[in-house]
């Protein structure tokens, strides 16, 4: 039956069912950082989630929040008492399509096959995820007659605007979003051909490092010694804090406790090889002695986004008056992430650059979560996949980038499970976002199977 089930979903996916279900989505152009576009935040639910999810036997309501950007599905099917309940996630907005720079014959608000892959803004992030989602949990009910478990949904509009007011409808629909398990898909795999378990992400905080000398620029050569440059002060500022190859030189940026051992185990069977469309990795950047996954997953690192001063575009004879960089920390579990901006300023004013302001940057910022890799239902998960597969899943103990996981494991309490179905070279965020569909279809058979199993599962296997 669990194979039937699996097969089912194949042969709807290989007879165009996904395909045209993905396309639609892909066709509303729910861009939530663009206001002109909020009426298809609502048309995203109201056309493309609700009538599939009504018709598999879900009860759905669209609730908003004052915080938020746009509206909230929150979607229910209840099979009974004493069963384990499921919550998901998704979210339907994407960000500015930038149609201008797709290649030639490509849209975002088109789904173009090419070369064994799916184009369109939405593909990998996250329309065709939660998409996979929806269309396993059907095949499941189409085979089996039920799931075996109560499931429940929570698609967002904003997760591209840093998710604003979920943690609010999360508070505020506490009960109805009750569950025991979190399962949701979001990210990329490890690599593009090997399935990939994740159980949290690292947080993101953003801070600016600010000079405002004086109130405009003077000739360098009448006050060149005289004046003070804010950008070599700034300069100085970012070397205080960050050594010549990334090593993090303030302690309160960094995990107290290092990297747990289940989690160093963990990373060991994660070797991290860039395919042939990403960059060559800088070995000897970040922290010594460190393998490539436990850089990226296990540690946290300091970036500088940008650094501005003076005029780059047109650079003048001119000591500039001011200075700005936006920088930030990516961060594991094991730091406090209010006492960095403090530690920074402490640093900062030791090695005589009181003159540099340090402020929180003005975007929400991301909590770092890692589900306890020994938990029952990390193993449950990890057997599932490759039972269908009869591939090792990679186990990312956390994303390497930043996700608003912290709203289900800190406010909903519940333990995270993420089955990424992207993969690194998908082009995100970026034109030509894309998936391979082979890639597509294997999630399709991984998440019905999961699905299944859980259906059959005893609460305890799952740790529940």
């Amino acid at each position: 039956m669990r194979r039937a089930a699996i097969e089912r979903a194949l042969a709807a996916f290989d007879a165009g069912a996904f395909r045209d279900d993905l396309a639609a989505r892909i066709a509303c152009p729910s861009e939530s950082q663009n206001p002109d576009r909020a009426g298809a935040l609502a048309e995203y639910l109201d056309r493309h989630v609700v009538p599939g999810l009504e018709r598999a036997g879900f009860q759905c309501r669209i609730v908003t929040h004052p915080a938020a950007r746009g509206p909230f599905l929150l979607a229910e099917r209840h099979e009974g008492a004493g069963l384990p309940t499921v919550l998901g996630y998704g979210h339907g907005d994407v960000i500015r399509g930038q149609e201008s720079n797709w290649q030639p014959g490509l849209s975002p608000w088109r789904l173009t096959e090419r070369d064994g892959r799916w184009y369109g803004r939405g593909v990998a992030d996250n329309k065709g995820q939660h998409a996979v989602n929806f269309f396993a949990q059907q095949a499941v009910i189409a085979t089996r007659g039920r799931l075996g478990f109560n499931a429940k949904w929570i698609i967002e509009m904003g997760e591209e605007m840093g998710s604003p007011g979920l943690r609010q409808v999360c508070e505020h629909h506490r009960e109805a979003l009750n569950a025991d398990l979190f399962i949701a898909s979001d990210g990329p795999r490890l690599s593009a051909g090997r399935p990939t378990l994740f159980l949290g992400a690292r947080g993101a905080l953003l801070i600016d490092l600010i000079v405002e000398a004086r109130a405009g620029g003077h000739h360098s050569g009448n006050w060149g010694g005289l004046l003070s440059n804010p950008g070599i002060q700034l300069a100085h500022a970012i070397a205080a804090l960050v050594g010549p190859t990334g090593r993090i030189l303030v302690p309160e940026m960094l995990p107290r406790a290092g990297i747990p051992e289940n989690v160093r185990a963990a990373l060991a069977d994660c070797p991290v090889e860039p395919g042939p469309d990403e960059p060559v990795i800088d070995d000897g950047w970040g922290e010594p002695g460190l393998s490539r996954a436990e850089k990226v997953y296990g540690w946290c690192n300091f970036e500088v986004l940008a650094f501005e001063t003076g005029t780059p575009a047109a650079p003048v004879n001119a000591i500039p008056p001011r200075a700005f960089a936006r920088c930030q920390l990516r961060h594991v579990v094991g730091i406090d992430p209010a006492a960095v901006i403090p530690a920074i300023r402490a640093k900062l004013a030791a090695a005589g650059l009181g003159m540099v302001r340090v402020e929180p940057g003005r975007e929400a910022a991301f909590s770092a979560t890692r589900l306890d890799p020994s938990h029952p239902a990390v193993g449950f998960a990890l057997a599932s996949l490759e039972r269908t597969t009869g591939i090792k899943p990679a186990l990312l103990p956390n994303l390497g980038g930043a996700l608003p996981n912290e709203v289900f494991a800190e406010v909903l309490n519940l333990p995270t499970l993420w089955v990424p179905h992207s993969y690194p070279g998908c082009s995100q965020h970026a034109p030509d976002e894309h998936l391979p569909v082979a890639l597509l279809r294997e999630a399709v058979a991984l998440m019905t199977g999961l699905y299944w199993d859980i259906g059959a599962a005893q609460r305890k296997e799952l740790g529940l």
